[in-house]
């Protein structure tokens, strides 16, 4: 596994696609503040609430100058069945040989009902404009991870 990314490294550059098929690239969100949150399933309970909280953050997000991507290895066409089923607005990207999550170490041993197993580690790295991490989370909570986001982020609620 690759060792975790820390404020201050640069973020592994990367090319995925999305939901509606088209190539997305770190590159894209240059100049851009960027949240890439890492998850093990589309439409798994955990993972459903975590995109949905990030849907309904997502305007607030992008007015204290932040943009959202999903990272799953899903295939496109199953994350595409999850943005309408749940209504995301949110960008998910696919990621089925689990190389980004990889690079970013997303992927790799962790603990599952006390056993160790091969995994995508459940994680959020925040990218600044110049490509340099930010905040570094890994093994965070689906629920209530966008709030303790935000505050880490030193963010305001709003409405």
């Amino acid at each position: 596994m690759t060792d975790r990314l820390v404020p201050g490294d640069h973020a592994p550059d990367f090319t995925l696609t999305s939901d509606e098929g088209e190539e997305v690239s770190l590159g894209d969100y240059a100049g851009k503040n960027l949240i890439i949150y890492f998850y093990p399933a589309a439409m798994t309970p955990g993972c459903t609430k975590q995109a949905c909280d990030f849907t309904e953050s997502l305007e607030s997000l992008h007015r204290d100058g932040y943009e959202v991507v999903g990272i799953s290895p899903d295939k496109p066409e199953k994350l595409a069945r999850f943005r309408e089923r749940d209504a995301l607005t949110i960008t998910l990207l696919s990621d089925p040989d689990k190389s980004v999550m990889t690079r970013y170490a997303a992927f790799g041993e962790k603990k599952l009902y006390g056993k160790v197993v091969q995994g995508v580690i459940r994680s959020t790295i925040v990218v600044d404009g110049e490509g340099v991490v930010t905040h570094a989370f890994y093994n965070v909570r689906a629920t209530g991870h966008v709030a303790k986001l935000r505050r880490d982020l030193g963010l305001e609620e709003k409405d």
